[in-house]
């Protein structure tokens, strides 16, 4: 993927020329268009242009930045695009990369969503989604697999993750208390047995150079990277009035127990427990989304997490489709405001739930530069990323039933769609296809099969 704003004009031994505001400006817009492929293909992406191509940071300042935002709840690419924006450009470089990671995502999903709620029931779009869904089975299955394969290393890992299916699938124990206790676990476990915590995998990348970067092994830490208290307790107190203010407007407004309120509180503990990724947080926002709130239905909730695969930005944006067709199906602004009222709410899911995920890159990031060592949190994150494996076979399984049995267990088999599952299986584990084509070959499929019937 060589574009031609890298510069081959500069030896390696050199470092480049220094990036303006502006620049770096335009590369995060572009950023947000093509960061396709979920957080590993969205990562490549990055490390290609801006450690291979453009050597704005180096290997082991980018590996750094990494680590710590896997560690993190919320979308590590994000938070990785938003650390390498503050390094380069102070707070508001962090702050326009992190937005322009989100931003085109948000336009392109608020369209979707309301074509898909107020069209859905035309033969064209239907259609569409009769093809996708099953695909969607596949793809959960796919991400169980692959997060499985790397973080399940021992027995002791094989049965957190089987503990956890059972508690979610069998006693219904809610989300965040599976985190806790595997958290836990991975906390005990890491000093009595450090070696069955010791974190498995990771973006493994090997110690390569690619020549002289402008941030690299050994620039300094910028003066505004450097750690101070004064500066961790600005960030802490302006996040901490960016939620306050728009819950206290809220709550004033229209009440603690109204939709768009309860979303803002919702989506807040939501983003405070996306360790492993959206697919581990996606039976949570269900649990609540659509079995608590009844904000939408689980076939929409299928229906949203496809356009979420099919749209660039974080997989977590689905949260703007629950947002979108909550407030659209609610009528949060009266019947005449309909479009209004998802635009809105999707803008407000989105918000509660990155906020967090500035605060801790703004918050947290001169801790990390000040050590550039290793961090200590693997073991309870080995720990919960065994946890988040059970929980995605369960959403898998939720998906499949819903897929397969439209009418419920009494009704039907869907024996289409089960065919088309597979085939969507067989095209990702055998032949490798991405997420898109898949996505794309299905969604042709489902049509041709409904315009025949």
């Amino acid at each position: 993927m060589n574009h031609a704003t890298t510069i081959p004009e500069v030896s390696p031994d050199a470092p480049p020329a220094p990036v303006s505001f502006w620049e770096a400006f335009v590369f995060w817009l572009k950023l947000g268009f093509i960061s396709f492929g979920g957080p590993a293909g969205q990562i490549s992406i990055m490390h290609q242009e801006l450690v291979e191509n453009r050597r704005w940071i180096s290997e082991r300042r980018f590996l750094h930045a990494l680590n710590y935002c896997m560690v993190l709840p919320g979308p590590e690419a994000q938070q990785l695009a938003t650390y390498i924006g503050w390094l380069m450009h102070r707070r508001w470089g962090g702050i326009v990369a992190g937005v322009l990671f989100v931003l085109p995502s948000l336009f392109i999903l608020i369209a979707l969503s309301w074509i898909y709620i107020a069209f859905g029931e035309m033969p064209l779009v239907a259609g569409l989604f009769y093809g996708i869904k099953p695909a969607v089975t596949a793809i959960v299955v796919q991400a169980a697999h692959r997060i499985g394969s790397r973080a399940l290393k021992n027995n002791a890992l094989w049965a957190i993750a089987a503990a956890s299916f059972v508690a979610i699938f069998a006693l219904d124990v809610p989300f965040p208390a599976i985190v806790a206790v595997a958290a836990l676990i991975g906390y005990v476990g890491g000093r009595l047995a450090p070696d069955i915590f010791k974190a498995g995998g990771g973006h493994g990348m090997a110690d390569k150079s690619f020549g002289r970067a402008l941030i690299d092994n050994d620039t300094p830490t910028p003066e505004h990277a450097r750690f101070r208290w004064t500066g961790l307790i600005k960030v802490a107190l302006t996040g901490a009035l960016l939620w306050a203010i728009p819950m206290g407007l809220l709550t004033a407004t229209y009440g603690w127990d109204h939709t768009l309120t309860q979303m803002g509180w919702f989506f807040t503990k939501a983003a405070l427990l996306t360790f492993g990724g959206a697919y581990a947080v996606l039976p949570y926002v269900y649990q609540g989304a659509v079995g608590h709130y009844g904000w939408l239905t689980p076939t929409q909730m299928i229906d949203g997490l496809a356009l979420g695969e099919t749209t660039p930005g974080p997989l977590i944006m689905v949260v703007a489709f629950v947002g979108f067709v909550g407030g659209y199906v609610k009528a949060v602004f009266g019947p005449d405001g309909l479009f209004l009222a998802g635009a809105v709410a999707a803008s407000l899911v989105t918000w509660f739930t990155f906020l967090p995920s500035f605060i801790f890159i703004l918050a947290g990031g001169p801790l990390i530069e000040t050590t550039h060592n290793d961090l200590k949190f693997t073991a309870p994150l080995t720990a919960i990323t065994a946890a988040v494996v059970g929980v995605i076979i369960n959403l898998a399984l939720f998906f499949g039933y819903h897929v397969l049995w439209p009418a419920g267990l009494a009704g039907p088999f869907d024996w289409v769609s089960a065919l088309i599952a597979l085939a969507a299986a067989i095209a990702l584990f055998r032949y490798k296809r991405s997420v898109i084509q898949v996505i794309a070959g299905c969604a042709v499929l489902g049509l041709l099969i409904k315009s025949i019937h």
